[in-house]
């Protein structure tokens, strides 16, 4: 089971959306407050439909307490656009933990430099960055992809 995990999500809409996507490829799902939203949003459970009940997932108070539980942080692979390594030469395992900051300004650089696998979706010079939810999506879709294939 790969691990999605959002910090500080700002829009309920993308939210609720990556919750169904970890329901349909059988992710869990973690969020770090604070949100941009209440949990109890109905954007939040529009986006995720009747889906949401299915939903594996848990909530921190803070990056700290998230990080306190990780058991192996080589496993940790967080995305940026910053950066030069894309995740297609990531070798990703079951378990592992794929993580993505705001919407409106991505991972902070005390995030960042808690890891050292750092990503990016490669993607055309026209545009700044992709939507969180489908930034997500091509992520699980290639970790998904490469797990099958073991």
């Amino acid at each position: 089971m790969l691990n999605i995990v959002l910090v500080e999500p700002e829009i309920p809409n993308n939210t609720g959306n990556i919750g169904r996507l970890c329901v349909g490829t059988e992710s869990r799902l973690h969020l770090i407050k604070p949100y941009g939203f209440e949990i109890t949003d109905s954007n939040l459970k529009r986006s995720g439909l009747d889906y949401w009940v299915h939903l594996e997932w848990k909530e921190y108070d803070n990056v700290d307490d998230w990080i306190a539980q990780i058991q192996d942080k080589s496993r940790v692979f967080l995305m940026s656009s910053r950066v030069d390594k894309s995740i297609y030469e990531a070798d990703f395992q079951d378990g592992d933990w794929l993580v993505f900051g705001k919407e409106s300004v991505g991972l902070s650089e005390e995030v960042m430099d808690q890891f050292e696998n750092h990503l990016k979706i490669p993607m055309s010079n026209l545009i700044r960055s992709y939507n969180i939810a489908n930034s997500v999506a091509f992520v699980v879709g290639e970790a998904k992809r490469q797990i099958n294939l073991k």
